[in-house]
Formats: C-alpha cells, sequence, structure tokens
C-alpha cells in the first residue's frame, strides 16, 4: 500500500516531468536525475536554446525521451501556449517541477520597482501561472507531484538578499496552502529549499567570499547540484506521496 488515492498510477518510467530553468545549474541535473530512470523530460528554457538543447543530448543519451520548450513565464499567454503545445505532443506533466528562478543581491534601499517586480514574476508569479496550467491534469487523473524549487534564504532570511528572500518565502506559503488544497486530489506538493549550491547563481562572489561561506558551513562546502536533483526526484517518487507541504532544506548544517 503506498496511501495514494484514485487509480494505479503509472510506472515512474513512464510519467513526464516538466522542468522550468532547466538549460543550467540544479534544473539541468533535475532533468538528466529524471532521464536516468527512461521518463519523459521536458525542459523548460527562456534564452538559452543551445544550452536547453545540450541538456536535452545528454538526457537522450540516457535513453530519455525528450522534448524542449521555450516560454517567457511572467506571461501567461507564453505559459498557455506552453501547455496546449505540450498537449499537442502528448508530453502533459505529471510531474513539475518550478526550478526557474533569478537571484538578487543588494541593499534594500537601492532596489528598485523595476527589479522588484522581475524577481517576484519569475521565482513566485511563474511558479503560480506554470503549477495553475499543469495542476488540471493532475486532479483530474488524480495523481501528480509539484515540486517547488524555493531557498535556505526563504526560511532564515538573509542581509542584502531582502528580495529574493521575500520571493521564496512566498514560495515556501505558496507549497504549504496548496499542499492541503490538492492533498483530496492525490496530488503532494513540496518544496525543496537548498542552502548554498556549486551553481552559476553564485558568479557574482569572489573566491575568497566562496572560502568563507564554506568555513560557515559545518559540512564545509558547498552542495552540487546532484544533491539537490537526488531530493527533487525522491519527493517525485509514487512511495513518497504522505509526504506533502513540507519545506526540505539540503544545506549542509548552515540552518537548522
Amino acid at each position: 500500500m503506498n496511501g495514494l488515492v484514485g487509480e494505479e498510477q503509472k510506472p515512474i518510467g513512464e510519467m513526464t516531468v516538466l522542468i522550468t530553468g532547466a538549460s543550467r545549474g540544479i534544473g539541468a541535473a533535475i532533468a538528466e536525475r529524471f532521464a536516468a530512470v527512461g521518463m519523459n523530460v521536458i525542459i523548460h528554457y527562456m534564452r538559452s536554446h543551445e544550452a536547453a538543447n545540450e541538456v536535452a543530448r545528454r538526457c537522450i543519451s540516457l535513453g530519455a525521451k525528450v522534448m524542449t520548450v521555450a516560454a517567457d513565464l511572467k506571461d501567461k499567454e507564453q505559459v498557455l501556449r506552453m501547455q496546449e503545445k505540450l498537449r499537442k505532443h502528448g508530453m502533459e506533466p505529471d510531474i513539475l517541477v518550478n526550478n526557474a528562478g533569478v537571484s538578487h543581491y543588494g541593499l534594500l534601499s537601492d532596489v528598485t520597482e523595476e527589479e522588484w517586480d522581475t524577481v517576484m514574476s519569475i521565482n513566485l508569479k511563474g511558479t503560480f501561472l506554470c503549477t495553475q496550467a499543469f495542476m488540471g491534469r493532475m486532479i483530474s487523473q488524480k495523481y501528480g507531484r509539484i515540486i517547488n524549487v524555493s531557498s535556505v534564504w526563504g526560511i532564515s532570511g538573509a542581509s542584502c538578499e531582502v528580495l529574493y528572500s521575500a520571493s521564496k518565502g512566498g514560495v515556501n506559503a505558496f507549497t504549504k496552502a496548496l499542499a492541503k488544497e490538492l492533498a483530496p486530489s492525490g496530488v503532494t506538493v513540496n518544496a525543496v529549499a537548498p542552502g548554498a549550491v556549486d551553481t552559476s547563481m553564485l558568479s557574482h562572489l569572489e573566491a575568497d567570499e566562496i572560502h568563507m561561506l564554506e568555513e560557515e558551513i559545518p559540512v564545509g562546502r558547498l552542495a552540487h547540484p546532484d544533491e539537490i536533483s537526488s531530493l527533487v526526484y525522491f519527493l517525485a517518487l509514487p512511495e513518497s506521496g504522505y509526504i506533502t507541504g513540507q519545506v526540505i532544506s539540503p544545506n549542509g548544517g548552515w540552518v537548522t
């Protein structure tokens, strides 16, 4: 018994996963993790066409059926067009990983209204629009997984990252509330809130700043993207059906 609602679900290798912002970093690692089990993988990107194609080639080499799709997640019409395209190709997701996001570093006093709107629109509104577009099918089939990639700063907050922290805090609240709403339909909603991960999102830091950061982390190093993708994969499994409404933070003991 796995505690799932509705009819028996498809084997994991026959499911389809959509990962937003999958052309690099954590998103690319997540795509490859799912491809490794033969799942149908949809790689979303906004502008990084060639990078997305490179991730797609790696996923195909692992034996997965792969599709790439471009959309500006701040724009509802583009999200709906993406949804229609996937439907026409028989690639509607059973699993949605809302990974697309942007960071922002700077004093709140220096944040412009445009910067506020951009970060909130991508990190929070984009999560809302994608979830709203794809959760209907999950509800109707009485099975689905929605996994939101958040941040440790959405839990604890960070000086000079107030805007980013606020957007990810919103993602965490969104996760907890929607989990309660969708639980009766057999759809789980969880968030993964990584600490410092070795990706281009930390490219604004100098080498000595990275070293100081590592010294603050009890395990003494940054996370590898594969360590985050493994947790996302676990939450997507059918046997993880009793885990919902959780914000899980793999951060090396940095924030407890």
